[in-house]
């Protein structure tokens, strides 16, 4: 077991409880303080004061109130959204309405926000929370993909920025709980029926597909026995559609006369739809002041399928082929023919005509030639659901004990179709080639004029028109299937106490411990496609379907075809991937952790001023163990398989500090000093890895460093986790009756670890390599490793006002601004220079304007984050960093709700998302013109109505 009580956790440690010390001698006078003072600073954040003579606002306004309130009222730093109403976040998404956030910002995909970034650090270091309680998550890792859970189920979102003991679960970056509401709390029987119809502007542009969609919800909120018994309910239903047109580039080599050219692009347009049931349910008693408990339980099933069709075409990257096993002659077929296409003997390479336009040393205009298309027709499916429960029961034992039980159960299944189809003139070296036409567009898209007609189906024939895949199925692939599945599993129990004290600078101390188990398992099936007794096969005519239209590209259409029902029928042959990389991508993780924590509440003053925060610690003991294959390659498709298993064991000790002092009238000044840590990559966690033996480099040259015949890569189950011992200061003033508040804050994250790859020479003797005599037993294998950290450190300033304060006639208008400024440096490997933090801006602005009286609405709202190192999509649908472009992404909504006569309660609306159309863009080499993904996904609009009871 590794224990890790370093010198800045024993310092951390010892300036958090002195710093209360000192407090506490200067400010002894106040412990004689005014009862009924500090019994009114003792009330919970979340009670509900009778208000007498008040204003009842709701919708914009309403929600903007409580989140201010909520903020002002917590003792860590946090960000609140609020719902408007019930059944009523104010976004379609939940990551919609976290970027609005100060610090906070989303990265999207396929046009969503899915994916979240606080202060810089990427979703790896986010935990989210379900009611307090850590989820479960559908992805290969830890982040969670927030569009599972429909806003319309949830009541709060809070965004913890800085820890305190007793969050257990904490994430290094920041933490993120989803609450859905209260029945007790919220004090009233409601109901709420929602309907939203939303279609994009840029149309269905795959045939058998659609460009509107329906969202619907129903919540009902009631109390019975005398307020004693409080029930929720709700049902969210989504099919939402989206679609973008995409353009893909392989990347951009050096042409023989030293300038840069595309080396082969990939565009395609998507069409997908996303549906989604989601379920929600919570049952509350409170029988008496002492006793309350709490059953809640979610449920979601969510399926988004994307239909992709296009056309690959290499370029600069496109080799030749040639007939293999010739014996007339030592020359290559090309040779032979003086690189004219002659079939089975010769498909010579692609060729760039001379006459070609260069702007600063990039190529962009000419024409190719001995070019073979791959027309792709493919399919993404993935069906996952989440299930967590929790039951938590609290019970005030005397005036100065409070117990308190949580059992939570949460769990994830999800299965994913990636399909991949190929079709073209010929098998590899057959069939017809094209000249095409190319033009860079100012986006970095390349437009093409051809000569073919793809979208002839006696012309372009099912086959592996450039021989992809020839080492399983002779000449090549037809396709490929990989249909990985996921489950992930948490189950946990946490005891808490809390114990009031009188007469000191705590108001309590709160104990806790909690254990959960966390299992997640991924399974790697993957399988070739390919024509049965090979050569080429016309699409049957049952699966073909309207052409697709790449006008964008310059293509006018591409044959199309149902290629799921194709490969269901059989007509296609199945063949399982049998290489080594395939069977060690198969792991399971599991995660056995311990917390314990203590936390002193502070409600005290400090030079007669008011103070409260709390102090406390978090003892966290975690036994990991993964368990995986460790696969090598000894022959063309043969590999030699065996199970294998590792470990570790560790204790980190996490000191954490809040304190608030109320420096004026509703003015507040913030600091937090704290230890966190996050969690490796459960997929870098995996124990299984693969290696190989190369017969063509086992001669005289080889190295362990170069050249050597051995390789091989895998994940690291004795991995450590991320630390950050991390300093907060924040500013505050709150106006208008809390209404409005400006905030201006800094922070500062000390990495002292951070995982990368690492290269390291292995030993791989004994290993088979299929009868041959290894030169040398030593190669590179690479593998995550802990390495040196770094730091991150930004400053936020963030407003919130109700424009009637400067003028009685801007009633009803208001506003909302944030920016933050960061920037950060890692290290990991000393040999190599300091990077940028992945998924940092070091620029993110959020703005929105509001109108709301008189029951009309309107709202506009901007985000901004400047470029950043982003996880994408790369090859064979494995993760790849590449640099993201800065975008302004602008969303609208109007609305109306009638407040008296017989439609009172009815209230319509009509929202766009991506008003401007803002692309996403990934590019290399902090070249932007080097364009590797161009995606336009058009404007989503939406009319609805929602009617409360």
């Amino acid at each position: 077991m590794s224990q890790r009580l370093n010198r800045r956790a024993r310092l951390l440690s010892g300036a958090a409880f002195g710093a209360v010390a000192l407090m506490a001698v200067s400010s002894a006078q106040a412990q004689t303080a005014d009862a009924a003072v500090q019994a009114a600073e003792a009330q919970p954040a979340d009670a509900q004061p009778t208000e007498v003579g008040e204003i009842v606002v709701t919708g914009i306004r309403r929600a903007i109130e409580a989140s201010i309130s909520a903020k002002a009222n917590n003792t860590s730093i946090v960000e609140v959204i609020s719902a408007e109403d019930i059944g009523k976040l104010p976004d379609v998404s939940i990551a919609e309405s976290l970027a609005r956030l100060p610090g906070v910002t989303s990265q999207r995909l396929d046009g969503r926000s899915q994916a979240i970034s606080i202060r810089g650090l990427g979703p790896d270091f986010t935990t989210a929370l379900l009611n307090g309680r850590e989820l479960v998550t559908t992805g290969d890792n830890r982040g969670v993909e927030f569009d599972q859970f429909p806003s319309e189920l949830l009541g709060s979102v809070v965004v913890y920025k800085t820890p305190d003991a007793a969050l257990v679960g904490q994430g290094l970056a920041g933490t993120v709980d989803l609450r859905t509401v209260r029945p007790l709390a919220y004090g009233r029987q409601a109901m709420a029926v929602n309907y939203r119809h939303e279609w994009n502007d840029i149309g269905a542009l795959n045939s058998g597909t659609t460009d509107s969609g329906d969202r619907y919800t129903i919540s009902y909120i009631d109390q019975f026995a005398d307020d004693t018994i409080g029930v929720a309910l709700g049902y969210a239903h989504m099919s939402s559609p989206y679609q973008s047109e995409r353009f893909n580039s392989w990347g951009y080599p050096n042409y023989s006369d030293g300038n840069l050219l595309t080396g082969g692009v990939k565009p395609y347009v998507m069409s997908s739809e996303l549906e989604r049931d989601g379920y929600m349910g919570v049952l509350e008693w409170r029988p008496n002041d002492r006793f309350h408990s709490t059953i809640d339980a979610f449920y979601s099933e969510f399926k988004n399928t994307q239909v992709l069709r296009g056309i690959e075409f290499p370029l600069a990257w496109g080799g030749l082929a040639e007939s293999p096993g010739r014996s007339d002659t030592v020359l290559g077929g090309c040779q032979i023919t003086n690189n004219v296409p002659t079939p089975n003997v010769c498909r010579p390479g692609p060729s760039l005509r001379p006459g070609y336009t260069v702007e600063d040393g990039l190529i962009v205009a000419g024409t190719w030639d001995n070019i073979k298309g791959v027309v792709r027709n493919d399919l993404n499916k993935r069906d996952s659901n989440i299930t967590a429960i929790g039951w938590n029961t609290e019970f005030v034992a005397n005036d100065d004990w409070t117990l308190g039980l949580d059992v939570n159960y949460s769990k994830v299944e999800r299965e994913d179709l990636i399909l991949e189809t190929n079709a073209g003139t010929g098998r590899n070296i057959n069939g017809a080639l094209d000249s095409l036409g190319f033009e860079l567009t100012d986006d970095g898209v390349t437009r093409f004029t051809s000569q073919l007609n793809y979208a002839d189906p006696s012309l372009i024939l099912l086959t592996s028109p450039q021989g992809w895949g020839g080492d399983v199925i002779p000449e090549g692939q037809a396709g490929y299937m990989n249909t990985p599945s996921i489950t992930d599993e948490i189950k946990a129990v946490r005891l808490t106490a809390n114990r009031a004290l009188h007469q000191s600078p705590f108001s309590s101390i709160d104990f806790g411990f909690n254990y959960s188990e966390r299992t997640k398992e991924f399974i790697n099936d993957q399988y070739y496609l390919g024509v049965p007794g090979g050569g080429d096969l016309a699409v049957p005519a049952e699966f073909l379907l309207e052409p697709t239209d790449l006008g964008y590209l310059g293509i006018s259409e591409v044959l199309s075809y149902d290629a799921l029902a194709l490969v269901n029928s059989g007509a296609l042959n199945l063949i399982r991937n049998p290489n080594a990389d395939v069977a060690a991508g198969n792991w399971d993780v599991t995660e056995k952790v311990s917390t314990a924590y203590i936390r002193a509440n502070i409600d005290h003053t400090l030079f007669g001023l008011p103070l409260t925060g709390n102090v406390g610690m978090q003892f966290v003991y975690t036994d990991q163990q993964g368990h995986g294959f460790e696969a090598q390659q000894i022959g063309v498709g043969v590999a030699a398989v065996e199970e294998i298993t590792g470990g570790k064991e560790y204790l980190e000790i996490l000191p954490s500090s809040n304190f608030i002092l109320e420096v004026g009238d509703d003015m507040f000044a913030r600091f937090s000093l704290s230890r966190t840590l996050a969690r490796p990559r459960m997929d870098d966690m995996r124990a299984g890895r693969n290696f190989s033996f190369n017969p063509g480099n086992n001669n005289e040259n080889a190295t362990p460093e170069q050249n050597s015949p051995w390789g091989g890569g895998g994940g690291n189950p004795e991995l450590m986790p991320y630390i950050a011992n991390v300093a907060d200061l924040s500013f505050e003033k709150y106006f208008a009756n809390r209404r409005g508040y400006v905030s201006l804050a800094g922070f500062y994250r000390d990495l002292e670890s951070y995982v990368y790859t690492y290269n390291r020479i292995f030993d791989f003797s004994g290993y088979p390599t299929g009868g041959v005599t290894p030169v040398i037993n030593e190669g590179i294998i690479s593998t995550p490793e802990n390495g040196n950290g770094g730091w991150i450190r930004g400053v936020e300033f963030s407003v919130s006002a109700p424009f009637e304060i400067f003028h009685p006639v801007l009633e009803g208008f208001g506003g909302l601004f944030s920016a933050s400024q960061t920037e950060s440096e890692v290290q990991p490997d000393p040999a190599n220079p300091p990077t940028p933090m992945p998924g940092l801006s070091e620029t993110v602005v959020n703005g929105t304007l509001y109108y709301e009286r008189f029951g009309f609405s309107s709202r506009i709202s901007a985000r901004y984050r400047s470029d950043y190192l982003g996880e994408v999509a790369g090859f064979g649908n494995g993760r790849t960093l590449r640099s993201v472009a800065a975008e302004t992404v602008v969303d609208a909504q109007i609305g109306y709700e009638f407040q008296s006569g017989p439609l009172e309660g009815l209230s319509v609306l009509a929202q766009v998302n991506n008003l401007t159309d803002e692309p996403f863009k990934t590019f290399e080499n902090g070249d932007e013109r080097r364009t590797i993904d161009y995606q336009s996904y058009g404007r989503t609009f939406a009319v609805g109505v929602n009617y409360r009871f």
